[in-house]
């Protein structure tokens, strides 16, 4: 680890891993991820600035996915925090390794001069015996990093300070050792799916992406690209009937994967076309309420 002093805190930014906007679009359409200018762009700047990217927007659209693809693109290493509430420093952070520090004072028990016990607390209050979580791990790695801090906001308020001097000056504090500053910059991803409002200090240090239901014809695209062996006339069908559904008044809209769920489900079937009872009969991989399914299928009876 590089310890430095509290005012060292700038990181040179890393050698570029884009040359362009229209580069990343076409990276990440090759590992099947269809990417708009918007979304591409911001991976790009997020790149140069050195900035983390806050994506915001409705679950299942691909949020998670974006920073899986970033990191297999540009051979990072993926490092994920899986954000919940009670999250806390321990685990998101670092924390002592306490079972192994008591091994080692119990081992220098016995007729030990006070000298040599200010020697073992410096021991035990080393790299030796510290444990990095995610966000201590991303910054303190060698090797290029794709860190995602997913689900921000189902953490509580007070739980987001944590993140601050990390995505300010890429540097951790730590009381026993001082200040851990980051080796390299790595590109950071957090999701909310806006459960709640985020504060004004994490929104301030990221560039924002909002990552809303793909158009029809992306989405078609997606089907097309995610599904083997399906056919451009059913991709079609089924891109257009999940947009129909979309537009009702539903507790929860289909996300991309219960599209992509849907239209493998069709296959399985030997569905060539989607006629209404075999709309109805399959809702249920689509939508996971009984009150959305009994709206989508009155729907798709004044449809047909």
């Amino acid at each position: 680890m590089t310890i430095s002093s509290p005012t060292s805190g700038d990181v040179q930014l890393s050698e570029p891993r884009f040359e362009g906007v229209q580069q990343v679009r076409d990276a990440l359409r090759d590992v099947q991820y269809l990417a708009d200018d918007g979304i591409a762009g911001v991976a790009y700047l997020a790149d140069r600035l050195g900035k983390p990217i806050l994506v915001e927007g409705p679950a299942g659209t691909g949020k998670t996915q974006l920073a899986k693809s970033v990191a297999e693109i540009t051979g990072s290493r993926l490092i994920r925090l899986q954000c919940y509430e009670g999250l806390d420093e321990s685990k998101a952070l670092y924390e002592w390794n306490y079972k192994k520090q008591l091994l080692r004072i119990q081992t220098e028990q016995g007729d030990t001069a006070d000298h040599e016990w200010t020697e073992i607390r410096d021991d035990i209050f080393s790299d030796e015996f510290l444990l990095t979580r995610p966000l201590l791990e991303a910054i303190t790695a060698d090797e290029p990093v794709v860190l995602l801090i997913d689900e921000v906001d189902r953490v509580e308020v007070e739980t987001e300070a944590l993140l601050l001097e990390i995505l300010s000056d890429y540097q951790v504090s730590i009381p026993e050792l001082g200040t851990i500053a980051a080796k390299q910059i790595p590109l950071v991803f957090l999701t909310s799916n806006n459960t709640r409002e985020l504060s004004e200090a994490l929104k301030r240090r990221c560039l924002y992406l909002h990552v809303d239901y793909p158009q029809l014809d992306r989405e078609r695209e997606i089907v097309l690209a995610k599904v083997p062996d399906i056919t451009e006339q059913l991709a079609d069908q089924v891109a257009r009937i999940v947009r129909s559904i979309r537009q009702l008044d539903l507790k929860k809209a289909p996300s991309v994967s219960e599209t992509l769920d849907w239209a493998r489900t069709l296959l399985l079937l030997n569905i060539d076309t989607i006629d209404e009872q075999t709309a109805k009969d399959t809702l249920n991989i689509l939508l996971k309420y009984q009150t959305d399914i009994a709206k989508a299928a009155k729907e798709l009876s004044v449809d047909e």
